[in-house]
């Protein structure tokens, strides 16, 4: 999202066209580095034992 987030108006704009919001957490990443950390995350979560 921009850097000083998203307005109430936008988050509701977006849900109305069917957008699921997801956070990675507190943390505010660059956008050079989100992608990483969110494939990152992605794989930790798919190869964890049942």
């Amino acid at each position: 999202g921009p850097e000083g987030g998203f307005s109430d108006e936008e988050l509701q704009a977006a849900a109305d066209r069917g957008f699921i919001p997801f956070a990675l957490g507190n943390r505010v990443l660059r956008a050079e580095t989100a992608p990483v950390a969110l494939l990152a995350a992605l794989w930790a979560w798919l190869e964890r034992s049942p």
